[in-house]
């Protein structure tokens, strides 16, 4: 198995000498060290990353280029257009129950109309519009 960080590997390796050294009462102790090492190094990949999207996103702004749509953007409609399905079914029920078919025509109509709006949020004319009105950014 090969090593894609060194330093974390000689971290293993000593914790795991060490752990030999002073006996499983000490398991614990030396397995929580290393893990707070392992949590700092990712943490600080995290930070490298984060700043990195941070820098590509400013540099596209300033070029005029739109950027791509984030990766979760499929599960996250998705999600949505499930949940929309599942609350329809007693929101049917509850349109029907009080006011018959007129009622299951306007539950039915809310559902479109809410998935409608979700799924243009990702529609360029629609941000273009939102990010005019807002001067919130300064």
């Amino acid at each position: 198995m090969e090593a894609r960080d060194p330093e974390l590997r000689r971290e293993l390796d000593a914790t795991l000498k060490a752990r030999s050294e002073l006996g499983p009462e000490y398991e614990s102790a030396l397995i929580d060290s290393f893990l707070e090492k392992v949590e700092q190094r990712l943490a600080g990949t995290n930070d490298q990353r984060t700043r990195r999207q941070l820098a590509e996103q400013q540099m596209a702004a300033a070029r005029g280029v739109r950027p791509a749509p984030p990766a979760g953007n499929f599960g996250e409609r998705f999600g949505f257009g499930v949940a929309s399905l599942v609350l329809a079914v007693p929101l049917s029920a509850i349109g029907v129950a009080n006011a018959g078919i007129k009622g299951l025509v306007v539950a039915w109509l809310g559902i479109v109309g809410v998935n409608a709006v979700h799924a243009a949020r990702g529609w360029p004319w629609s941000t273009s519009r939102r990010r005019a009105s807002s001067d919130w950014d300064g």
